[in-house]
């Protein structure tokens, strides 16, 4: 058997896994890395190879096949490991508790007292600025659509939009 160094492997397990560890380590945690996409992990994938051939050297037929036999026991690894982590996964997002965004127990108060504080400050704005955001914000309704219940012109309408949020900002500012 020849190692990547063109020397004979003796026919020892030891010495020929030293010396297949020595020239293809590095490309076989870089073959590993390609398919696991975690370095650690194809470091151990690897290492996990060379000791099972290592146990395994006295079984193995053909001692030329090492390294073929290293590399697919790599990509074998690797396939395991992906699997493994699909299941985790898969296990983690069925026992995940799910959580939603509760309310505090104030919660319902501060909004009751935010919506108060808004409508007052709405009240204090000329008519047609307090017309407009509401026919926006409350009823959702276009700017074409806000001119025409109105009246005026789209031009009219972007403008006490913005005047009449301009001054609840204000306002609301003021308030806190």
């Amino acid at each position: 058997m020849t190692s990547g160094t063109d020397r004979p492997v003796r026919w020892d397990a030891d010495t020929a896994v030293e010396e297949l560890y020595a020239a293809h380590y590095r490309r076989l945690v870089r073959l590993s890395v390609l398919l696991v996409r975690d370095p650690e992990t194809a470091e151990e994938v690897v290492q996990d190879a060379f000791v099972a051939m290592h146990g395994r050297w006295r079984r193995l037929r053909d001692p030329d096949l090492a390294l073929a036999y290293l590399r697919q026991a790599v990509v074998n690894r690797s396939r395991s490991v992906l699997r493994h982590r699909g299941v985790q996964v898969r296990h983690a997002d069925a026992e995940r508790p799910v959580v939603r965004d509760l309310p505090g127990a104030d919660e319902a108060a501060l909004v009751t007292e935010r919506r108060a504080s808004l409508l007052d400050a709405l009240r204090t704005l000329p008519d047609r600025q307090r017309e407009v955001l509401a026919l926006r914000y409350y009823l959702d309704l276009s700017e074409a659509e806000i001119a025409s219940t109105l009246g005026i012109s789209r031009g009219a309408v972007k403008s006490h939009a913005s005047r009449g949020v301009a001054g609840l900002r204000t306002l609301m500012e003021d308030d806190s």
